[in-house]
This record gives C-alpha cells, structure tokens and sequence, in this order.
C-alpha cells in the first residue's frame, strides 16, 4: 500500500511514519500547513520535517506556498469552527496529491498528537476521502506520544510549543479554566 501522509511537523512524523512502516506501508510525506504563522515557526517545522526525511529517506513532495492569507480568508470570523475548517483545507488538499499521485490512501501526523481533536479529524477526513474518492488510512499514534518525544529529543528536531496557528498562539497564554478551556 502507498500513502501520502500529510505531515504537521519533524517531531509528529516519527512514529506514524515508523508505524506505516513496520506494517509495510510505503509512506511519502507533504508538508501543507498554511496555518501555521508566523512565517519563521512555519519554515522551523518544515526545516525539522526536512531533517528527519533525511535521516529516514522519506520522501517528501515539494512543500507547497505559504498561503496563510488563503487560510485566514477561510477562518476569521468562524473562529468556533477553526480546527474543522484547518482539518479540512490541509486534509482535503493532501487528498487532491494522493488521488493525482495514485497513492492507495492518505493519513495524518495530526492523529500522533493527545493535543489534537480525534473524533473532529476523523469526521472531516471522512468526508473529504468521499468527497475525492480516496481512502482515508486512520490510525491512532497516540500511545506512541513518548517514544516519539524521545526519538524527536534525540534527534535535536525543533519542537514547537503550539498548534501553529495565531489563535493557538494566543491560547497557550490565555488563563485556563476547570476542564482545560481558555
């Protein structure tokens, strides 16, 4: 089987492209996160992506513009809705590679993080592998989360404090309440 896996940085690539791996799979990374801002924190993640596909002969597709406009275009004033919107953008555009590319399916380094909403990525990528007709390969890396700190830590790949975007940005500062939310 081959997968297009869309890749959010170095450190969450570990163990799912290990994963993949071990079960046969062969795996091709994208870098697609016009999220991510400011343009410095976008370039780090890809620079660390960039050092562990070398280290593990992944093969990465050419990271496409930063398009963070496009990005904002889309979410400002539907903050509520911002993780969906994001999932989908990224996911859908991942999807659109794989089918041009006949890859056999696509799948997320989202689903390595405990800080990233499962069932919501699982939902959206649903729909767009009906919406493009190309498999969604869904697995949870999250029991992995450690090894995969300690293999980033190891590795000296940059690791990022925050999902990427300016409103998670601003959340990690926020003072939170009973349950976790700002």
């Amino acid at each position: 089987m081959r997968i297009l896996l869309h890749t959010c940085c170095g450190p969450c690539a570990i163990v799912p492209l290990r994963r993949l791996r071990a079960e046969g799979t062969e795996v091709m990374g994208v870098y697609t996160n016009p999220n991510i801002q400011p343009y410095t924190e976008w370039a780090r993640r890809r620079e660390a992506l960039e050092t562990l596909a070398a280290a593990e002969e992944l093969r990465l597709l050419p990271p496409g513009d930063y398009d963070v406009v496009a990005w904002l275009r889309q979410v400002v004033f539907r903050e509520a809705e911002r993780c969906r919107i994001c999932y989908h953008l990224r996911l859908r555009h991942t999807a659109h590679l794989a089918k041009r590319g006949r890859f056999d399916g696509f799948s997320t380094t989202l689903l390595y993080s405990k800080f990233q909403k499962h069932d919501l990525i699982a939902e959206v990528a649903g729909a767009v592998a009906s919406e493009t007709g190309v498999r969604f390969v869904y697995r949870d890396w999250r029991e992995g989360w450690s090894e995969g700190v300690e293999a980033s830590k190891a590795m000296g790949l940059y690791r990022q404090s925050y999902c990427g975007c300016v409103y998670s940005e601003q959340d990690r500062y926020r003072p939170r309440r009973r349950g976790g939310e700002p």
